[in-house]
């Protein structure tokens, strides 16, 4: 197996072109344990890690940008996610265990597109875009476009993750992930992303995302738009929860039943939005 370590966005993809089945590899937290299993056998890796582009978080008048080789634990530290896009931090700090936390990176989780992880979920809460590099130039998906099935993106060609962008949201916003896993550190049997704005009593903005119940990340406009405007009372939890259960396709695994899976759903949507309110 070729192995490359570029050190430019430019010099990876114009490997990736040139070498067929090579894939690359940032933290290796998924990739490796899938060569190990013999599930990949790419004929070439390409380490992001020496790309210093990847790496980092840094804010601009839109919000935060995450360079995708930025490390879950540095995710989960830092202090520069405010209000609203502080969902992507708890979600970070609820991945697996330390060790996995201080090697895997954002752009290796969301490329992978299980799920069941707490990336995906808490970026499309969190209304963040992804950007992607290919020789032709860079372009910019919305996270909702960017997981399109069960391991699989909207990545095309030689195209590769280069960061994640998030903006500010309301000023006044708060936000929690919480999930229900088998076992700790696992992945989710379900989560819950919330990012909510409450106002003199009242929502006025709700961005609701449930992991590991469909193929992709569940999301609805419809379930945002009745908590916008009310008070969120029991009632309103529960219409919001209604409407993702009905939306969900969820599967039968060793984490759990479809049934199981579709009777969390508004346990943890109530709870995500009782942790708000008390915060």
């Amino acid at each position: 197996m070729k192995y490359f370590e570029p050190t430019s966005i430019d010099e990876a993809i114009s490997i990736l072109a040139r070498e067929e089945d090579a894939r690359c590899i940032a933290g290796g937290a998924t990739l490796v344990a899938m060569m190990n299993a013999d599930l990949l056998t790419p004929s070439a890796l390409v380490a992001l890690r020496r790309i210093s582009e990847l790496e980092g978080i840094t804010k601009n008048d839109q919000g935060l940008r995450i360079g995708a080789m930025t490390t879950h634990a540095t995710i989960a530290k830092s202090t520069l996610f405010e209000a609203g896009m502080s969902v992507i931090s708890r979600a970070a700090s609820q991945i697996a265990h330390p060790p996995i936390r201080n090697m895997g990176t954002i752009g290796g989780s969301i490329s992978h597109a299980d799920p069941a992880a707490d990336f995906p979920t808490a970026l499309i809460a969190a209304n963040a875009t992804v950007e992607v590099a290919a020789e032709g130039g860079r372009r910019h998906i919305p996270a909702g476009d960017f997981f399109v099935n069960y391991y699989e993106t909207a990545l095309t060609g030689h195209e590769i993750v280069t960061a994640i962008l998030v903006p500010f949201g309301p000023a006044n916003a708060k936000a929690e992930h919480v999930k229900v896993t088998r076992v700790d550190g696992d992945f989710a049997t379900v989560s819950v992303s919330l990012v909510l704005a409450v106002n003199k009593g009242k929502c006025n903005y709700a961005r609701i995302a449930v992991g590991a119940v469909a193929a992709t990340p569940l999301h609805r406009d419809e379930a945002d738009a009745v908590f916008t405007g009310s008070e969120l009372n029991a009632d309103d939890i529960a219409s919001a929860a209604d409407i993702l259960v009905r939306a969900a396709d969820p599967i039968d695994d060793v984490r759990g039943s479809a049934d199981y899976r579709r009777a969390l759903m508004p346990r943890l949507l109530k709870r995500a939005v009782h942790q708000i309110k008390a915060d």
